[in-house]
């Protein structure tokens, strides 16, 4: 049973209405899915991450409502078959971001590198700035 008639006879059979099922996007304009049922082959951002793709400069071709603590939340889907490889870090785009990272890590009123980043409100590590407050 596919979700759409899972959900289709959910609806039949209990009276309820699933309030974010509109899988033509007359109600939303959008193909909308409820919280849990999206269709196979679509995934979100995150899903796709977690899988090793992204979405390859593609639309989004449906989303996900859900209400969460009296907010609505969406989330996008992609297509799957139509993502790519997520692309690596070249060598030198490493190297640049362990200097920046470095940098961030060093104190520029003594100049000594610390095991926690520089908090930006004081501009200053925590023994020159005098501790925290």
């Amino acid at each position: 049973m596919s979700t759409d008639s899972f959900l289709e006879a959910l609806g039949a059979r209990t009276g309820i209405k699933v309030e974010f099922y509109d899988p033509t996007g007359s109600r939303y304009g959008f193909p909308t899915f409820p919280y849990r049922y999206a269709p196979d082959g679509l995934a979100t951002r995150r899903q796709l991450r977690r899988d090793g793709l992204r979405p390859n400069g593609q639309d989004p071709v449906a989303q996900i409502l859900w209400r969460h603590r009296k907010q609505q939340r969406v989330a996008f889907l992609y297509r799957r078959d139509l993502a790519a490889a997520k692309r690596t870090a070249t060598p030198a785009q490493l190297v640049a971001l362990g200097k920046a990272l470095r940098a961030r890590r060093t104190c520029p009123a003594c100049g000594q590198l610390k095991d926690y980043y520089i908090p930006r409100r004081t501009g200053a590590c925590l023994d020159c700035d005098g501790g925290p407050r």
